[in-house]
């Protein structure tokens, strides 16, 4: 399994954001996270990893930078940090993690906890949430690491939709680090949050087989929050659009989740949309008006956005709808 890297010196500054720069290596697009490889600027020599845009996988549109040579060697850790995330791997590094020194509640009493299986549906979900909700976003393994890559939860935080964000696992740069999904969920109910979104992040690992796929860690998150006492909401994946049969109508994705959580699960459903005889208990939520309330946000799954997709975006909609219906 080697790395693919190459040595490039930076063209183009693209974009800057907390957590993410957009650059341009040799005229070719890529992304840094400078909290792990330190300030970049135009002409520092770098190294980048090429292997996704190489092989053509559907993440592989950009490289990613691995080193700054120029200003990104010698960087010393997070003051504080002694917990490592992506131990032992080459890019391993330490972090500050909310479990050292925060007290975090051991029951959720009633937390909605929606569950997503794509990170494209998370702004519809958010939506359904609404304004003056105090809602965390925690990200799961299952697709891209990095919260920064995330263009969605920047929108989501300027709209006032999203409070804060907590990477756990081997996912980075949340405004909170945790262990574990688990004490995400604690943290958030100890800080006052009174709701959470779980969702992979940007991308989905998937090989077309039953449970070989990203979406499964939403089906980790429910036990987890039905665990701890919290309410978990599943956000349906559904199409009308996709070539793919498997994810035609109501994806295997959801199926796998559903037939992996063990606990109580509340299946949202939009009404006037004709559900599977298998996905049962589900809930209808009346979904009118969810275009309106996701304007302005960005919604694109595969490509297709709400025009294409409407029911790939309701049904998010109505997770979120009906968690603000258990809010405490």
């Amino acid at each position: 399994m080697p790395l693919s890297l190459r040595r490039g010196r930076v063209t183009a500054i693209q974009e800057r954001h907390e957590g993410l720069v957009r650059l341009d290596v040799d005229g070719v697009a890529c992304v840094a996270y400078p909290e792990l490889t330190g300030p970049v600027a135009l002409d520092d020599e770098v190294l980048v990893n090429v292997q996704a845009r190489d092989l053509e996988l559907g993440s592989g549109g950009f490289d990613v930078l691995y080193a700054n040579l120029t200003q990104g060697l010698g960087l010393p850790a997070k003051a504080g940090a002694h917990v490592i995330k992506l131990p032992y791997a080459p890019g391993q590094f330490a972090a500050l993690h909310a479990e050292e020194g925060e007290e975090l509640s051991t029951d959720l009493a009633g937390l909605p906890v929606v569950c997503c299986s794509l990170h494209s549906q998370l702004a519809a979900a958010c939506a359904g949430l609404g304004e003056g909700v105090r809602v965390a976003y925690v990200q799961l393994e299952g697709g891209a690491l990095p919260v920064g890559l995330s263009d969605t939860v920047r929108a989501l935080r300027e709209r006032g939709l999203l409070a804060s964000t907590v990477s756990q696992g081997a996912c980075f740069g949340g405004d909170v680090e945790c262990v574990n999904v688990a004490s995400s969920l604690a943290w958030a109910t100890a800080t006052g949050h009174e709701a959470v979104v779980c969702a992979v992040g940007p991308g989905i690992v998937g090989t077309g087989s039953r449970l070989g796929h990203g979406g499964v860690a939403a089906a980790a998150a429910a036990n987890f929050a039905g665990a701890l006492g919290g309410s978990p909401v599943l956000a349906v994946r559904v199409s009308s659009a996709d070539e793919r049969e498997r994810h035609r109508g109501v994806s295997h994705h959801t199926k796998a989740v559903v037939e992996l959580c063990l606990g109580d699960l509340r299946i949202a459903w939009p009404k006037g949309l004709e559900a599977p005889d298998w996905l049962e208990p589900r809930e209808e939520v009346d979904v009118e008006g969810w275009e309106e309330a996701c304007a302005g946000l960005p919604l694109s799954h595969m490509g297709r956005g709400p025009d294409e997709e409407p029911w790939f975006f309701a049904a998010a909609f109505a997770a979120g709808r009906l968690a603000r219906g258990l809010l405490r």
